[in-house]
């Protein structure tokens, strides 16, 4: 009969593996050859892992956990009751996700889960680099937050065979797994993807056109080019849009999510109803990106959920979310579930800590 191990004997049992692996590669050298390497590329995209394992100094950091992909469930269709009243309690773990153990140390707390972690186990996985620590704490512990490893991976939502999908588009379109893409990759990706299953479809100029606003909103920087974390996150969404009922996605939001939905819809509607405009604000205010003055960090985050009435960050958003409500939307309105369904795929494009909006909404 198998033995049950916690969390913290099964790190220290991978460590006293890692430093057994690392003793037999200085004893013998490993050559790798390209069609290993490729194929131990795709092996990650599957896992939903995008680091390469030389990328990892086995001295100081852990093995990545393994993941095992989620499943549908039958009823996962069924409407979700997800009521407006009364309002969830939000309560984060106790206890490091890593080690399982509650120590005094400031614990990071994930702004979409309630698991919480210690920055010396995060550097240890592999999650924080070297000398970025303290960054990570500043925004782990503001409003604005910080996502997991678990969370910042948008790709780790899709099912088996949801990512066998994927990956069987990516093959056949000729996409390098852990390679950033050019607008003009973005853009041949896309009219290859149109005419999978049917040479003679194509993209139209409107869709090419929506196409090339969506690489410049995973482009922020305006490096010329976007980071293949983003570009996988970006087409695991829409495969999510593709394949999954709305009650589906509904299902995903976590109970952080949830409370922010609920705090929108209280703090821009009129208690049982919002506009068709403030909806459509509230799908842009999830990506609502930091202030310039706020403290620069080299791991780039979002802002999730509304910008409260008194910030300084207030008056500009309200400038810029005028430019995106059409006036005709004034006068129509929703209720909460409605508002709920219009949100939750651009709920869960906030999640990622990239400044990228992995999903750019309409207007």
């Amino acid at each position: 009969m198998g033995v049950l191990m916690s969390k913290r004997q099964t790190v220290e049992q991978v460590q006293k593996e890692v430093q057994e692996e690392k003793e037999a590669e200085a004893s013998t050298p490993v050559l790798q050859e390209e069609s290993n390497i490729n194929r131990a590329a795709w092996e990650r995209l599957r896992d939903g892992r995008g680091v390469e394992p030389e990328e990892f100094d086995r001295n100081n950091r852990f093995t990545p956990p393994a993941f095992i992909r989620p499943t549908r469930k039958l009823d996962d269709d069924k409407p979700p009751d997800i009521c407006l009243e009364p309002r969830e309690t939000v309560v984060n773990d106790e206890m490091c996700d890593v080690c399982e153990v509650w120590t005094a140390e400031s614990l990071f707390p994930c702004r979409v889960c309630t698991r919480v972690f210690h920055d010396g186990c995060l550097h240890r996985m592999g999650y924080i680099q070297e000398g970025s620590a303290a960054e990570v704490t500043e925004m782990a512990h503001t409003e604005t937050g910080w996502s997991c490893h678990y969370c910042d991976n948008l790709n780790l939502l899709l099912t088996e065979e949801e990512m066998y999908s994927l990956t069987e588009t990516f093959q056949q379109c000729k996409v390098i797994p852990d390679c950033s893409l050019t607008r003009e990759d973005f853009l041949r990706y896309r009219h290859q993807a149109a005419k999978r299953g049917d040479s003679d479809r194509a993209l139209t100029e409107k869709q090419e056109e929506q196409a090339a606003r969506q690489f410049a909103a995973l482009d922020p920087d305006h490096q010329g080019h976007i980071e293949w974390p983003d570009f996988l996150s970006h087409e695991s969404l829409l495969l999510l849009q593709q394949l999954r009922p709305q009650n589906s996605l509904l299902r995903l939001l976590t109970v952080k999510e949830r409370e922010r939905a609920r705090a929108t819809f209280l703090a821009w509607g009129n208690g049982s109803t919002i506009s068709e405009a403030e909806c459509l604000r509230a799908q842009h205010s999830w990506f609502c990106k930091r202030l310039p003055e706020a403290p620069s960090s080299s791991v780039s985050i979002s802002h999730v959920g509304p910008i409260a009435e008194s910030s300084p960050a207030s008056s500009n958003s309200k400038i810029q979310d005028k430019a995106l409500l059409p006036t005709e939307h004034e006068s129509r309105s929703m209720d909460w579930p409605t508002f709920l369904r219009e949100n939750v795929i651009y709920i869960l494009a906030a999640r990622p800590n990239s400044a990228a909006i992995h999903l750019k909404p309409p207007g």
